[in-house]
């Protein structure tokens, strides 16, 4: 077969183990012939291919990024998107098409294989776990790591100089970072879109740390609102080739100010950014990027169009694309409150 593979989105460590174990079985075992689409969908409509083979992949597993490139394009929103990219798809021959992605990458994926019949198999990769039917996503863990590593330094300069400090980390919609890093990372307080922050409660959690002769390490996601809704995230104007998506930022370094001028006490804030999700995949993640591109491959040859590859437990398994992203995977109630045991 004659297969096409593109990674969109936001980058993650674990894409190019995938990329490794999707041309390796593919090649060794089934004899595929692979093209790799340049910047995830922006590569399908321009066109933009670059060669896919064993040599291309050898020595990526520990490779942070994707040797493919990517972007946040939504195809059907560009001018004749849709015959552009089945035109491509004619022109190269490819036979099916491995798509890996976060929500927005594989909705347009879903929208391909249920509505125009483009023989597809997606992947989830995102670092903010929130696509439903997989327990994690490549990219997640690694995050989590390099969060918690930034709070467990970040609890001796608390504790020599009797700051409060305020990590912020990413999680658009949901705070499965914040909510691991945070409990791994032995937070005081960690605070996620899913629940609305009274900063009165937060400032009584930081005054009972410091009572207990402790500074206090505040873990905040991106996107977290206070209850009063009185501080506005920073907006962008969003990508020509992309859907509306504004840069979240600006929540950590309000949350300090309004800590330093409630308590009194000295806060300051640290802002990890893109930190989360650069550099080398951890173990994990390279164990569980290289199975779903192992197990991708066979779904293609098993004609599983419209599916996409998950973790359950232990198992990978697959489910259908559309109902993975018919929705967000956000953090359970239950699981914050297991958390809330350790604020103050």
């Amino acid at each position: 077969m004659r297969v096409g593979v593109l990674t969109g989105g936001s980058d993650c460590p674990g894409l190019n183990a995938m990329l490794r174990a999707i041309v390796r079985k593919g090649v060794q075992e089934y004899g595929d012939e692979f093209i790799g689409f340049r910047d995830g969908w922006r590569g399908v409509l321009r066109d933009e291919t670059v060669p896919l083979d064993i040599p291309a992949v050898r020595g990526t597993l520990p490779r942070g990024g994707t040797i493919l490139g990517s972007s946040r394009t939504d195809p059907f929103r560009a001018d004749d998107g849709l015959d552009r990219m089945l035109g491509t798809l004619a022109r190269h021959r490819v036979d099916a098409l491995i798509v890996a992605g976060g929500t927005a990458t594989l909705t347009a994926a879903a929208r391909l294989a249920d509505d125009h019949g483009v023989p597809l198999v997606g992947v989830p990769k995102t670092i903010d776990n929130d696509i439903p039917l997989t327990d994690y996503t490549v990219g997640f863990d690694t995050a989590v790591g390099v969060a918690t590593e930034t709070i467990d330094r970040l609890h001796t300069t608390a504790e020599s100089h009797k700051r409060v400090l305020v990590v912020e980390v990413m999680g658009r919609s949901a705070g499965w970072i914040a909510l691991h890093a945070g409990l791994a990372g032995g937070a005081n307080c960690i605070l996620i879109p899913e629940r609305p922050f009274g900063v009165a409660q937060v400032c009584e959690w930081v005054e009972s740390r410091f009572k207990a002769t402790y500074a206090p390490i505040v873990v905040i996601a991106d996107s977290a609102l206070p209850d009063s809704g009185e501080i506005a995230l920073h907006g962008v104007t969003p990508p020509p080739d992309g859907g509306p998506r504004d840069r979240l930022s600006g929540v950590g370094e309000w949350l300090g100010r309004e800590i330093e001028r409630r308590t009194g006490k000295e806060a300051r804030t640290t802002v990890l950014g893109y930190i989360q999700r650069g550099g080398s995949p951890s173990p994990f993640d390279r164990w569980l990027a290289t199975r779903f591109g192992l197990h991708a491959i066979d779904a293609v040859h098993q004609g599983d169009w419209g599916s996409m590859i998950a973790l359950q437990g232990t198992r990978i398994t697959r489910v259908r694309l559309a109902a993975a992203t018919s929705t967000l995977k956000t953090v359970d109630p239950a699981l914050y409150e297991e958390a809330s045991v350790f604020f103050g």
